[in-house]
């Protein structure tokens, strides 16, 4: 599952704005369910039954090209063309760079607190396969209720103080995860810290949603998601280098202790467009059309 919600029809786009706690939820469900499968399929049934249930959500989208309708938002500023699109995007070019830039150091941060996470519990802790996974489905349930509160916490102090909310409670949690010992540290640290990275990511969507114009609100962030992927890719790579010349622990904690400070600086000096409608109130649409 992924982490987009994008804007739905006039009341949907509405709404919307005011629930970020919804946007990124989706992802820690996915993983939530991947974790029960790694728990009880991939032990009886083996890999290939996780390759094929892993790809069966991605018959949603004949659903959704079939039975769900377009948004107001996208029918009242959608560009005729391509490069029309391009353009949109190019007068915005500053933006979309911090966007990227944004996108990256996010991607560091989720990918740099779970990829390599289950072979730290494996190989620090000796923890067995299947005790992993139950402990990969506690933090994600928690995850999901970071996704909500910070969400909702980014409805009164902003989008970017609800952020930096969830980086703090990320940051003082990471001295236990990364170190702690005893399996109720190790599982409250977990689950304290997805819940920081999640509420984190909870608010990301639509404030990369508002802060894209609105020609170009279909590449803007979704670009920059990529491209942030993208740059992100070598996160493990750099963490097994760091675990060579400091230990696994040193490694993991001391990579999102400098993306997490980094990420601060971003949202610092970055722009904010908190509630922004994604859609013209009806008067100024039918004008345009008459027009």
């Amino acid at each position: 599952m992924g982490r987009w919600s994008f804007p739905g029809d006039g009341v949907g786009a509405t709404e919307m704005a005011r629930s970020p706690e919804w946007d990124s939820s989706g992802y820690s469900t996915g993983y939530l369910l991947a974790a029960v499968a790694a728990r009880f399929v991939l032990p009886t049934l083996g890999w290939r039954w996780m390759f094929w249930l892993g790809a069966l959500p991605a018959l949603l989208a004949l659903y959704i090209r079939t039975k769900v309708p377009e948004s107001e938002a996208w029918k009242q500023h959608r560009a005729e063309t391509t490069m029309h699109v391009l353009r949109v995007a190019a007068q915005y070019w500053l933006r979309f760079l911090y966007l990227a830039v944004l996108m990256t150091f996010m991607m560091f941060l989720s990918h740099g607190t779970q990829d390599l996470y289950p072979d730290f519990l494996k190989e620090i802790h000796k923890i067995s396969a299947p005790r992993v996974a139950d402990i990969a489905v506690i933090y994600n349930i928690g995850a999901l209720g970071g996704a909500i509160l910070f969400g909702a916490l980014s409805q009164r102090v902003g989008r970017r103080k609800g952020i930096m909310a969830a980086l703090g409670l990320t940051l003082a949690v990471i001295p236990s995860w990364a170190f702690g010992h005893g399996m109720p540290t190790i599982i409250a640290s977990a689950v304290l810290l997805q819940m920081g990275v999640q509420g984190a990511w909870g608010v990301i969507p639509v404030h990369l949603n508002e802060l894209a114009a609105d020609a170009a609100r279909g590449l803007m962030p979704g670009l920059a998601y990529q491209l942030g992927i993208l740059f992100a890719s070598p996160t493990n790579t750099v963490q097994y280098a760091l675990r060579e010349h400091f230990g696994y622990a040193w490694a993991l904690a001391s990579f999102e202790v400098v993306t997490i400070l980094s990420l601060a600086v971003l949202l610092w000096v970055g722009a904010e467009e908190h509630g922004r409608s994604f859609v013209r109130p009806a008067q100024e649409a039918r004008a345009e059309v008459s027009s």
